[in-house]
């Protein structure tokens, strides 16, 4: 069981300005991404969660341990994949939902049209539904299929957190993830 975070990747010079957001007041703390920003295989998931205590430590909560331990069981490392969020600070109360996912969103964007993946995993109702844009987009319809959305390869399964709430969907997470490194095997690097 691997107990250290991914590496964060510093926040890029050319985004959309994050002081404005409302989240600013939940969370000082602007979290980017996780892992390989180059990588060809990105996980979406709805917020970043917490990566540190009360008091600063960095520290790698259950939902982020149940993410790490199922990727390394389908053969990928925090060198072949980029974790990223739809919005990039923990919120921790309500919040202007919408708003902060558009605003959100455009950085994610920027982000994917200066290293483009091949393959993005959105984990959760939320992260799929808007990176689709899409209210009735759900994980039980996409999941172990693909579409392309914007010239990348996507599939959906679903958060973490939920398969700590609910074991039963464990194992369909972990058949998830071998389902999206195989789709990476194939379709990422496609023959020429």
């Amino acid at each position: 069981m691997n107990m250290c975070l991914w590496p964060e990747v510093p926040r890029p010079s050319q985004t959309v300005p994050c002081n404005s957001c409302e989240l600013k007041a939940h969370s000082p703390r602007l979290v980017w991404g996780e892992g390989n920003p180059l990588a060809r295989a990105w996980i979406l998931l709805d917020n970043p969660g917490a990566r540190e205590s009360g008091d600063h430590t960095p520290w790698v909560c259950g939902t982020r341990q149940t993410l790490y331990d199922e990727v390394a069981k389908a053969g990928f490392g925090a060198q072949g994949l980029y974790l990223t969020f739809v919005l990039r600070r923990r919120p921790r109360r309500a919040y202007a939902k919408e708003a902060e996912r558009h605003q959100c969103l455009q950085n994610l964007h920027r982000g994917m049209n200066e290293h483009p993946p091949r393959l993005l995993l959105c984990l959760g109702d939320i992260a799929l539904r808007a990176f689709l844009g899409d209210a009735e987009a759900s994980v039980r319809q996409t999941r172990e299929t693909w579409q392309q959305s914007r010239g990348i390869w996507l599939t959906a399964s679903y958060h973490p957190l939920a398969t700590r709430r609910r074991p039963t969907l464990l194992p369909l997470f972990a058949q998830d993830l071998l389902f999206f490194f195989q789709g990476f095997q194939s379709l990422a690097n496609p023959a020429d």
